[in-house]
């Protein structure tokens, strides 16, 4: 691999990791493996580069150890690239990169769990009707992994920035952070109409960037009888582009609700979020209109 960094950089973290990540079309093809194209094809479908380029990062990012190369088909022989656990490392970066994008190039530099309907981060959630949600797992309140989409006729994953039992365990400032507030009123209401979803044939679960061992804590003192899954890993976020911002040191998902079918296919959006009893009855309603 050609090192591009200067000598006196050798001892520098970021030179270094630029030497492996640091091209528009390298990182672009990290952003698009997480989302679950993993074939030749469909990268260069996605990314419209030519066929060299591409075949030149993908080689460059398996060397690196980012990318595996694996074979699907023997006549002809043809591979998939699919993330390692050192791939799987750069989730985080990319995340950051488009939270800062969401912030400063798209939006007015304010830290904020939502937006404005008429902005183009709400456009590229919105966007997400009819795409297919990859195959993953996110830890359950035990630990184990599961997957989000559950084997009922549709699955309402409703993400929130962050819920806890004690009130002293909210990030400071948190009140004060446009659209933060109301994620235990949210799983509330779930909780309470939790019985209607399952008679329209949906399963709910609850998304967010916090740790099992909280989520669990808060699922218990509020009584939830659904599964609230924890995305820490970045893993969804990730794999469907969803909007974060960032509270005490941790990338959170900003507040919205996706209705998804059997056949893992996204089949609605509900963002931005301003009336969280509102948002629980669309999706309900939501649910009921496609069965």
């Amino acid at each position: 691999m050609a090192q591009r960094t200067h000598l006196g950089d050798a001892d520098c973290s970021i030179a270094q990791a630029l030497d492996v990540v640091g091209d528009w079309w390298t990182l672009l093809i990290v952003r698009d493996t997480a989302r679950g194209l993993y074939r030749f094809e469909e990268l260069q479908r996605e990314l419209g580069v030519s066929r060299k380029v591409l075949a030149e990062r993908l080689k460059l990012l398996v060397e690196a150890g980012v990318l595996t190369r694996e074979p699907y088909q023997e006549r002809p022989v043809r591979h998939e690239y699919r993330l390692t656990p050192r791939g799987r490392g750069l989730l985080p970066v990319l995340v950051a990169l488009q939270d800062w994008g969401d912030t400063w190039v798209l939006g007015e530099g304010e830290m904020t769990a939502t937006t404005e309907e008429s902005s183009r981060e709400a456009a590229r959630v919105h966007a997400l009707r009819g795409t297919r949600l990859p195959e993953l797992l996110l830890p359950g309140l035990d630990g184990e992994p599961r997957d989000p989409v559950a084997e009922t006729p549709f699955t309402v994953l409703y993400c929130f920035p962050g819920a806890y039992a004690r009130a002293e365990s909210y990030p400071p400032g948190w009140g004060g952070i446009p659209g933060a507030r109301g994620c235990t009123l949210e799983s509330c209401t779930f909780r309470d109409q939790l019985a209607e979803f399952t008679a329209a044939g949906a399963t709910v679960h609850g998304v967010s960037t916090q740790r099992p061992d909280e989520q669990r804590e808060f699922a218990e003192k509020e009584g939830l009888r659904f599964p609230l899954l924890s995305d820490a890993e970045l893993g969804l976020v990730t794999a469907l582009r969803l909007p974060t911002f960032r509270a005490a040191g941790v990338s959170r998902i900003k507040r919205l609700t996706l209705v998804v079918d059997r056949q893992r296919v996204v089949r609605e959006v509900f963002y931005p979020v301003r009336d969280i009893e509102a948002s629980v009855s669309a999706a309900l309603a939501a649910v009921r209109a496609a069965e």
